[in-house]
């Protein structure tokens, strides 16, 4: 039955508005990102159908375009609203603590700020936080080139920002899509490149943090970086 001829308080946009979001099932709110179903087959069940195939929506958010071809109704657009939605949620936890001017004290609260979003990412991107003089965070931001390979251009890049921001201190992070977060030979060489920028500048780089599947390598937890 299509959920419009559901009774009013189990449809799920109804059932939000009514009891707020925090009351609907994973696949309620799906099911409300998708708006519509297939012939046969209700928002809901297409809802229900993508989280067994997924199991979570941190798989969903993961997962490249091919794994969906095993859920029949689902098209580009549908895809596409599910990955934004996701993709929002992210964001949405990133601004909350960029906004608290959060006190940066060990890796372990940049991993708290940014392994949720960048554990799950299928290609290599490179963030920079920028600190004040009391290691709070002025800014958080991606350098549009996405791979230490580039080197040169990520460190200039990295310090105009800094200096544009008056920071005092940067961290920075990239991920390892393979989930390994051991660095390569070029992750050990740029790093090196990245505090001899930044000692000619007066911008100290207090951490160069590279994150995998659930793992993470410091390179001032490992003294390297000092």
């Amino acid at each position: 039955m299509a959920i419009n001829n559901w009774p009013i308080e189990d449809r799920p946009r109804e059932k939000l508005i009514k009891y707020g979001e925090h009351a609907l099932s994973n696949s309620e709110l799906l099911a409300i990102i998708l708006r519509t179903g297939r012939s046969g087959q209700s928002a809901l069940d297409l809802a229900r159908a993508i989280l067994a195939v997924f199991g979570s929506f941190r798989r969903i958010g993961r997962a490249d375009l091919c794994h969906w071809n095993k859920i029949k109704g689902l098209g580009n657009a549908k895809i596409s609203q599910i990955k934004a939605a996701i993709e929002i949620a992210r964001r949405f936890s990133e601004e909350k603590l960029k906004e608290k001017r959060v006190k940066i004290k060990s890796s372990e609260d940049i991993i708290a700020i940014l392994m949720p979003r960048m554990q799950d990412l299928t290609k290599e991107i490179f963030k920079v936080l920028f600190l004040d003089s009391q290691n709070r965070i002025i800014a958080i931001a991606e350098i549009e080139e996405g791979s230490v390979d580039q080197a040169k251009p990520i460190i200039r890049e990295v310090y105009q920002k800094a200096l544009q921001k008056q920071a005092s201190f940067i961290i920075c992070v990239h991920n390892h899509p393979s989930g390994s977060p051991r660095p390569s030979r070029q992750d050990r060489q740029f790093t090196r490149a990245l505090v001899t920028a930044g000692e000619s500048l007066s911008i100290k780089c207090l951490d160069h943090i590279i994150i995998g599947n659930g793992r993470y390598f410091s390179f001032s937890d490992q003294g390297i970086i000092r």
